[in-house]
């Protein structure tokens, strides 16, 4: 009699643990200080989607202040916490899909485009497929929408190049994208191209009508073709600034142009590194809050210690101390290690400008850019997708993460 008393309880205790983990993760209602002018807001949440946002006298608890935001979303993820993107020996799966979803969740990002790099064709389409038949795990919360190709149609030529390998940059294939297109389940979201590159012009105006949003990047494009570019449909310029030679010329170069053409958007590296203060703070005032997109460029090195590490291909990459990642075979930078959750700081504090034009830029704008309707802004009807966070001195210290209503991230105390 005793021992079945003691199953009874203890399967009691087991039923509310359960219970207890579905309250805490399916929290359904959250405060903060909302990021468009500071004051106190309570967000109601249900079924993944948020079903109000009101206005609070005071927080129910004044002595943890913290900010409520929507999700960030970096449409330019290489990798993240040691997985690649753009490596198949094994660690590109489930689990390092997952992880890196994870990871990224903790820094506040609650939704990001797997980036794929130049590479084989062979290799791009076993990514791609990797990634499509992965798109849909319950785990991910929907924080993976698509995906972004930069490359394999770039510039040859060494600096505007990157850390891009020349045996893979090649002129544009559209049966070769439409390879891509398959493989990715028709959820390659943006394509990074080159314009002046030999047929160009028909891929950018093929994707565009495919829906494909094209961005212009790792060129050595002039005006005319920058315009040319944007009148077929190019709309946004990849990390604008970087992917350029070392040395250009003052006048003929791939930037002024791309600054003074109202029509095609930014999107800039904001991690202290790949821009001077100066650059991001004139890049700014040319494109305004509206044109400007803060995306990260993170490797699979974000999160790992200072060291002398080997790419893909085998080739030298060095983490300094201070968080650069170096490419030293061509003096250029290899990517990033530092989330969007940094620029959005770092922007505030070189521009000027406030906490909710930086989430605009981080959140709302891709969000409306690549059709992502349901994301980008808190309001009702909207998936929630929530962010909690003080401002730290580098970065958004993120406390909570909320992925379609869900608790999937808490800062310990």
């Amino acid at each position: 009699m005793k021992s079945l008393l003691m199953l009874k309880i203890n399967l009691l205790i087991a039923i509310f643990s359960i219970l207890g983990i579905n309250v805490l993760y399916s929290q359904n209602k959250v405060e903060g200080l909302w990021y468009i002018d500071k004051k106190p807001v309570s967000v109601e949440m249900k079924d993944g989607k948020i079903v109000s946002v009101e206005r609070i006298g005071k927080l129910s608890d004044e002595r943890h202040v913290v900010y409520i935001a929507p999700g960030l979303i970096d449409n330019q993820v290489n990798g993240f916490a040691g997985v690649s993107f753009n490596y198949t020996e094994g660690e590109l799966d489930k689990d390092g899909i997952r992880k890196i979803t994870g990871e990224l969740w903790k820094k506040g990002v609650t939704t990001y485009f797997p980036t794929l790099t130049s590479n084989s064709g062979k290799v791009m389409i076993q990514i791609l497929s990797t990634l499509a038949s992965e798109r849909n795990d319950e785990a991910l919360l929907g924080s993976v929408p698509g995906y972004h190709l930069e490359g394999p149609y770039l510039s040859p030529e060494d600096g505007y190049r990157g850390a891009h390998p020349l045996k893979f940059v090649r002129n544009p294939d559209w049966n070769e994208f439409l390879a891509f297109y398959k493989a990715s389940d028709k959820r390659v979201l943006t394509i990074t191209l080159a314009p002046e590159l030999p047929g160009a012009m028909e891929m950018i105006r093929k994707c565009t009508a495919l829906g494909v949003v094209v961005a212009i990047g790792h060129h050595h494009a002039s005006k005319a073709v920058i315009d040319e570019a944007v009148m077929n449909g190019a709309r946004i310029s990849t990390h604008l600034g970087n992917g350029c030679a070392n040395m250009i010329n003052r006048h003929d170069n791939p930037l002024w142009p791309q600054l003074a053409n109202n029509q095609l958007k930014a999107s800039l590296i904001c991690d202290g590194f790949h821009l001077r203060d100066e650059e991001i703070a004139v890049f700014f005032k040319a494109k305004g809050i509206e044109n400007t997109i803060i995306t990260s460029d993170v490797t699979r090195f974000a999160t790992l210690p200072p060291g002398i590490y080997k790419n893909e291909d085998g080739e030298t990459v060095e983490l300094t101390k201070e968080g650069m990642l170096r490419y030293p075979a061509q003096n250029v930078l290899f990517g990033s290690v530092l989330p969007v959750s940094r620029g959005v700081v770092h922007m505030m504090e070189v521009t000027g400008c406030t906490l909710a034009d930086a989430i605009r830029m981080a959140s709302t704008n891709p969000a409306r850019l690549y059709g992502l309707d349901d994301r980008g802004t808190i309001e009702p009807g909207k998936r929630a997708d929530l962010i909690l966070f003080e401002i730290g001195e580098s970065e958004l210290v993120i406390k909570k993460t909320f992925v379609e209503g869900k608790l999937v991230y808490e800062a310990g105390e």
